[in-house]
């Protein structure tokens, strides 16, 4: 259980969350533009690489002979977040109830279609919406970007030219196979497209004919994107008849450092200690593997979580993310509120959380590499200093474990 994400999943989600939900966002300190005889250079390579490759010379010429670096790209690229957005911020903008009713009207409307899918990929109706939901608001902001200027520009910047260079040749090859009008080939400034935001490896991998009409258009076909959601998740493991996960209740005096995506236990193990549907009743004395997480602190929401949880978390490795489609999908799907709503907490500053990170690195808990991100290394780390202080370790970053560490908040 919880095996290791693909490289692929996290670029490719990683970029399409930036384009769907933005966050308030700080700039690095300015980096010095490359000269533009350099710039052209570099395409001018590119249009080589890209006739070794076997991509015709129409679509070389169409493509990149006239373009250009897109500073904004660059621009984007370089920003980082000035927040760590807190669990009950994160869940209450995405699992809404404009979504909730268009995910219904959508699965309802698509119901055919979604049944097939389900037959074919096991993977039921309501998680598609859910992906879709979230991805793209169900197709109505897609990107507006060029795809392959996008590629271009970051191709042409050092920071992860590599990258991106793989990425702009599929997405030439994709225009050349598919007869894609680079006008309309429009994303999110790092090259995610269509209603399912795919980049390009993924497009060229996972995307499927699903209308029949031998073309594979993630942009305008919602049977080709359904399909091509479908067929990627079942390629990343997905379990046909489980569930993601389901909120639970835990005793007064449960013991909070048990939890995290490292302490999986069967589900009988977890009746024992005490946990149980919020209803009250027992949870099944199943041979089934689940982590318990405590995404809000021990105030908040609780939630046991199984295999298919680490699947959507390789659709995007955020346990936020994850809790949210899965979430989704069970309201889309008729299930009501949450027994517990995530209690509202304040955003950490990234400046904080990295200060938190190394004073905890300091006194000897691992919480990974210092870098300002709210992880499940640093919450590991947390829940174990809070349980040598004697305090809840539900490993939650809350006042009083800055407070203990002589970390001012005042800027919260």
């Amino acid at each position: 259980m919880f095996n290791n994400f693909s490289v692929l999943s996290l670029v490719l989600t990683t970029v399409t969350a930036m384009l769907v939900s933005p966050v308030v966002r700080a700039e690095d300190p300015p980096i010095k533009q490359a000269p533009q005889l350099d710039f052209k250079q570099c395409v001018t390579k590119l249009q080589h690489q890209a006739k070794d490759q076997g991509v015709s010379q129409q679509i070389i010429q169409t493509n990149l002979a006239t373009v250009t670096r897109d500073a904004k790209v660059i621009e984007y690229d370089r920003r980082q977040p000035e927040f760590s957005e807190s669990f009950d911020s994160y869940f209450n903008k995405r699992v809404n109830l404009w979504r909730i009713e268009k995910g219904r009207k959508m699965l309802a409307e698509h119901k055919k279609l979604l049944l097939n899918l389900q037959h074919t990929y096991g993977v039921p109706p309501h998680y598609l919406m859910s992906f879709w939901g979230l991805e793209t608001n169900f197709g109505t902001y897609k990107g507006k970007m060029s795809i392959i200027r996008s590629l271009v520009t970051l191709a042409c910047d050092p920071r992860r030219s590599e990258f991106f260079t793989n990425e702009l040749m599929l997405a030439l090859k994709l225009a050349q196979r598919e007869s894609l009008d680079p006008k309309t080939m429009l994303g999110s400034w790092a090259g995610a497209m269509g209603h399912t935001q795919f980049m390009p490896s993924a497009y060229m991998q996972y995307a499927v004919d699903g209308d029949g009409d031998k073309k594979v258009d993630l942009w305008n076909s919602i049977p080709d994107a359904l399909t091509s959601a479908a067929n990627f998740l079942n390629h990343l493991g997905w379990k046909p008849g489980f569930r993601w996960g389901r909120e639970v209740s835990l005793t007064e005096d449960f013991g909070y450092q048990n939890s995290g995506m490292d302490n999986a236990k069967l589900l009988t193990h977890w009746g024992k200690m005490g946990v149980s549907k919020t209803n009250g009743k027992s949870i099944e004395a199943a041979q089934i593997e689940a982590a318990l997480l405590i995404p809000g602190g021990h105030k908040g929401p609780a939630f046991l979580v199984y295999d298919n949880f680490s699947v959507i978390m390789r659709w995007n490795h955020s346990q936020f993310y994850a809790i949210a489609v899965g979430r989704l999908a069970d309201r889309i799907s008729g299930s009501g509120k949450l027994h517990r709503p995530p209690v509202k907490t304040p955003n950490i500053t990234v400046g904080q959380l990295l200060a938190l990170q190394e004073k905890l690195t300091t006194l000897g808990f691992d919480v990974g590499k210092p870098d300002g991100i709210m992880g499940p290394a640093t919450q590991k780390g947390i829940r174990q200093y809070q349980f040598s202080k004697k305090m809840i370790a539900d490993g939650f970053p809350d006042i009083a474990v800055f407070a203990s560490l002589g970390i001012k908040l005042e800027a919260i």
